[in-house]
């Protein structure tokens, strides 16, 4: 499921891929909207299974990501994203991923991962992969 949720370039929100034809694709809003759109060829559209995190070392998946929130925080996050600081944001995800390239990874990208969590998880599309799960895989 997971797999099929998308990122539109100059658009708030997750999309849920629907279909797909010669030079458009038809999405869903993730969101309580349900409301479909045509996303032209034209557009930039990226799978959430294709944007990682960079580290120190090595990149981490989004997917991994929102596991390692999820574990700590069943489900909700402990602040509520329009009212919090970006010095909290920011010390939240370094609990999150001590070792992120902070010369890489902004503010503003902290806040777009939080706000997708929370569409998530409001949506009921948890399907995060524990690490022991990706080991088996």
């Amino acid at each position: 499921m997971f797999e099929r949720i998308l990122t539109i370039s100059g658009k708030p929100g997750l999309y849920r891929l629907l279909s797909s034809g010669r030079n458009m694709i038809i999405v869903e809003m993730v969101d309580a909207a349900k409301k479909r759109i045509p996303v032209h060829n034209t557009d930039k559209v990226v799978m959430l299974d294709d944007i990682a995190i960079y580290t120190d070392t090595e990149e981490v998946p989004l997917r991994e990501v929102f596991a390692k929130i999820y574990e700590k925080e069943n489900a909700v996050l402990p602040f509520d994203l329009k009212v919090a600081t970006p010095e909290e944001l920011v010390a939240y995800f370094e609990e999150i991923m001590p070792d992120y390239d902070r010369e890489r990874v902004y503010l503003t990208h902290i806040k777009k991962l939080y706000s997708w969590y929370n569409i998530l998880v409001a949506n009921n599309i948890v399907d995060f992969p524990t690490p022991e799960e990706e080991v088996a895989e």
